[in-house]
């Protein structure tokens, strides 16, 4: 256990962020399984910016690889095109 004051503080707000940064990657991936099943074109059309904005925010903040970003919006962008 941590015997300082700061350290006692660090343990808390990492888990804090830990619980943040999980709950936006969950909702960024939920989000994008639900664009890749959608079948309405308009729909995906109207979500697409949205979840690209998700997804910038994740690779920001580093939750997410900037490359791992880049190819996810790319993947959503060609599906959406494709439909």
């Amino acid at each position: 256990m941590a015997n300082h004051k700061s350290a006692l503080k660090r343990i808390r707000s990492n888990e804090a962020k830990r619980l943040r940064n999980r709950y936006q990657h969950k909702t960024a991936r939920n989000a994008i399984k639900r664009l890749k099943s959608t079948e309405d074109k308009s729909e995906a059309t109207k979500s697409l910016p949205q979840i690209m904005s998700m997804i910038d925010k994740l690779a920001k903040k580093n939750i997410i690889h900037n490359n791992k970003a880049s190819n996810l919006k790319s993947q959503l962008t060609k599906h959406v095109t494709a439909m």
